[in-house]
């Protein structure tokens, strides 16, 4: 599955990667307020080289990657795979 954020950045999900129980666990911990399990989401979503190119995607002027607009990524990856929006 292919798509692309609002801030341009593009992406290619494994189907697979969509259906791992794992996956569902850290989610439920992320969403009871685990946010350490952000990491192991991004490693499972979308790999380490997508997540290594999402990060300099994000990568500020100053050198940061901003949390936030990690998150908003992440959550706007997740609202396109349940609209199974492709591009």
């Amino acid at each position: 599955m292919k798509g692309k954020t609002s801030s341009g950045f593009e992406y290619e999900l494994d189907e697979a990667a969509l259906d791992d129980y794992e996956l569902l666990e850290d989610l439920c911990e992320m969403d009871e307020g685990d946010m350490t399990k952000t990491i192991s989401v991004l490693n499972r979503l979308l790999g380490t080289e997508q997540k290594e190119r999402l990060k300099e995607h994000l990568r500020m002027e100053n050198g940061r990657v901003p949390a936030s607009k990690m998150m908003n990524e992440i959550g706007e990856i997740f609202r396109n795979v349940k609209e199974g929006k492709n591009s």
